[in-house]
């Protein structure tokens, strides 16, 4: 295999006075912290191009060795989430009923969840996420092992998840298991391993969520 080394540019990188470093961190904390996750969607449309938008920003997340190992299948057919809400509930079903054990059924009562997933046709996006642990070239036998793969999609699909809250839209993720049918629906290669799935929109009308407390910077910060 030939390596090519990667052409080498200037950095784009602006600096910002310390003020307005503070002002910024801050407001963007202000906004990040009213996002949650939502179980129930309006149908209102929304614009394919602004999820299309966030999608590139999840584009922009470092990767190991710049494998860039992620695949993003954005699903507005009604019949094609028809067909996941069905496999998903089959999955979650299994698990609420027979594979999770006792303390994990315990762990999630407080949230109100169950093995139905209504969403997941309510909402008027899905995107589902692929990680990708090797690449093919030329030939299908030319395959190309991806590093961090794990990681680098995580980083991935933590930015998504930021843009769309700052595009102005509510998501949840959602990652039943085992995901494998979300590749035969959605017709993907072999190398391509579904990740997770987001459904996204607009929050219902009356919208509740749990009241919940997340943890403070003293809880989650150790400075050495």
């Amino acid at each position: 295999m030939i390596v090519t080394r990667h052409p080498f540019v200037p950095l784009d990188f602006t600096e910002i006075p310390e003020p307005e470093m503070r002002r910024r961190a801050k407001d963007f904390y202000e906004q990040m912290k009213r996002r949650r996750s939502v179980r129930h969607f309006s149908d209102r449309p929304v614009p394919r191009e602004i999820v299309e938008q966030a999608v590139c920003t999840a584009g922009t997340a470092p990767s190991g060795a710049h494998m860039q190992p992620w695949h993003f299948v954005l699903v507005g057919d009604p019949e094609t989430k028809r067909r996941i809400r069905e496999a998903a509930e089959a999955e979650e079903r299994e698990s609420y009923e027979r594979r999770m054990p006792k303390a994990w059924l315990e762990a999630l009562a407080p949230l109100g969840t169950d093995w139905r997933k209504p969403f997941l046709v309510a909402c008027p996006w899905l995107v589902v996420v692929f990680a990708r642990p090797y690449g093919i070239g030329e030939s299908h036998d030319d395959k190309r092992k991806h590093y961090y793969v794990q990681e680098s999609v995580g980083i991935s699909v933590g930015m998504l998840l930021t843009a769309l809250h700052v595009a102005g839209l509510a998501t949840l993720t959602h990652t039943p298991s085992p995901m494998g049918f979300l590749r035969e629906i959605l017709g993907r290669p072999a190398e391509q391993r579904p990740y997770m799935l987001i459904a996204l929109g607009y929050p219902e009308k009356g919208c509740e969520v749990p009241d919940l407390r997340r943890r403070t910077l003293s809880e989650i910060l150790t400075v050495v």
